[in-house]
């Protein structure tokens, strides 16, 4: 996608729409963080609009937040509590908020905007360095289909209704392991295009990741509701812990 910057790629537009189509699944991710946070802080890396970080505020969870994007933050500002969450503007794999927390947490596939190998290791770094010393970094992650599409890219038809069709179009290099997705909305008021470009990861890349950040893998589920992790899963969501100081 020539021309296409990642970092401005959750501008104004983009904010205003961003949680217009939910996912369904918040309440439930919500509950498992509150669980692990327990009495402790907690940080999340792209805090965003606040979809996640605002209900768990409401759960007792005080959370604070890193976030590239101003316009994402001035959306979270709007909503009911939203100041009360403290952002850190800046990178996610490179900023400080100067304090540590019981949990730090990436949710729904954030960490495929960093678009290098080298970026994601720093970001496990950032994350670890903000934990507690019984703190967790929680991951939640698609499981890769690109790499194994025919040719390397799809046209998928998510969503079908009476004024409008969903469509994603994406292209992947194995060499980089980047996609480069768009989302197409087809509707009777025109066509809209919302690219978007992400690094692709398998779950054993990251524990390595983890390990190079002086972490380790404590458990992987399928679901927020604690639902197996199989070949059969869809996405992961891995807590890792700092690991053992005897472990070599």
């Amino acid at each position: 996608m020539e021309g296409f910057d990642p970092k401005t790629s959750f501008g104004y537009e983009v904010s205003q729409r961003y949680d217009d189509d939910p996912r369904g699944d918040e309440a439930e991710t919500v509950g498992f963080l509150a669980r692990l946070a327990g009495r402790q802080n907690a940080l999340e890396l792209a805090v965003g609009t606040g979809r996640v970080a605002l209900p768990l505020m409401r759960a007792g969870v005080r959370v604070d937040g890193i976030e590239l994007s101003q316009d994402m933050v001035d959306r979270m500002r709007e909503k009911p509590g939203g100041d009360q969450v403290d952002v850190t503007m800046g990178d996610m794999s490179r900023v400080a908020t100067g304090r540590t927390y019981g949990l730090a947490y990436l949710v729904f596939n954030t960490i495929g905007n960093l678009l290098t190998q080298e970026e994601q290791v720093r970001c496990f770094q950032n994350a670890a360095n903000h934990l507690t010393d019984d703190g967790v970094f929680v991951v939640e992650c698609r499981i890769p289909t690109a790499p194994s599409r025919p040719g390397h890219q799809y046209l998928d038809t998510e969503q079908v209704g009476l004024e409008h069709v969903d469509l994603d179009a994406g292209q992947y290099d194995p060499l980089t392991q980047v996609l480069d997705l768009n989302h197409i909305r087809i509707s009777s008021g025109g066509i809209r295009f919302s690219p978007i470009r992400l690094r692709l990861a398998h779950p054993p890349e990251f524990d390595l990741m983890a390990r190079i950040a002086g972490l380790q893998l404590r458990e992987r589920w399928g679901g927020w509701n604690g639902e197996p992790y199989t070949a059969a899963s869809w996405r992961h969501i891995s807590v890792y812990e700092r690991a053992d100081s005897t472990d070599s």
